[in-house]
């Protein structure tokens, strides 16, 4: 029996409710250079584009939905302390949408940011945030004409990281599902909860290039290997 799970998700997962994948070997993000559009110095360059991009993703994805993997990891929530006493349930996300909490699932950490959010670089202030901004939009809280799109870009750091690293460090069960595993500081999730004496299991299409790191992989679409998983974790009918 596990009783603290932490769980990482990256793109693979939304992919699937046709979110765009934010690294891509092309270079391209939705047909823009990613340097133009998630790097500090490309809004300096060009505030309007950026925030225009912004825009466009923050409406795309009011019209998207979760898939079964997201309503899986929602189940495991609710459900595996029921009967797990005192157990937890985190997810820990890479993703920049809303798709978890679509599904329903409380308990999740943001560590790039959310479309649904707006930073004041003035005064520091973040909310919540479902219209479209410009240079022009102004700070509710200091008024100020200062606003960003609340998005971890290249070369910043991610959100939450000490409260992620003591999460990863008292969880015995960590699961990687849609992620390539080699950006970091995602890339040193599962060493430190490996160190805490977690069992590792990734999740995506094919074996990632640090695959070899989990104590166990499944492959194929989440939507369908996912909800299997969590129904046998829940039913304790699984070994990793």
């Amino acid at each position: 029996m596990f009783k603290h799970i932490v769980i990482l998700t990256g793109a693979g997962i939304s992919a699937e409710s046709g979110i765009p994948v934010f690294r891509s070997e092309t270079g391209l993000w939705e047909q823009e250079r990613v340097e133009d559009v998630a790097t500090y110095e490309g809004f300096l360059r060009n505030k309007t584009k950026v925030h225009d991009f912004y825009n466009k993703m923050r409406q795309s994805i009011k019209s998207k939905e979760p898939n079964p993997a997201h309503l899986a990891l929602t189940r495991l929530e609710q459900e595996y302390p029921i009967s797990h006493k005192n157990a937890t349930v985190t997810v820990v996300t890479q993703n920049i949408d809303d798709l978890h909490e679509k599904a329903g699932t409380k308990n999740v950490i943001h560590m790039h940011g959310e479309l649904n959010s707006i930073l004041c670089e003035k005064c520091g202030s973040r909310y919540r945030y479902f219209e479209n901004s410009s240079v022009d939009s102004v700070c509710t809280h200091c008024h100020s004409k200062s606003l960003r799109p609340d998005i971890v870009w290249f070369g910043e750091m991610p959100y939450h990281m000490g409260k992620i690293e003591l999460e990863l460090s008292r969880c015995d069960l960590f699961l990687s599902i849609g992620t390539s595993g080699v950006v970091y500081p995602a890339a040193g999730f599962c060493e430190i909860a490996k160190s805490a004496g977690a069992k590792c299991v990734e999740f995506n299409l094919e074996k990632s290039v640090v695959g070899s790191r989990f104590d166990k992989g499944i492959y194929g679409k989440a939507s369908q290997t996912l909800p299997q998983f969590v129904n046998s974790l829940i039913c304790d009918e699984i070994e990793v």
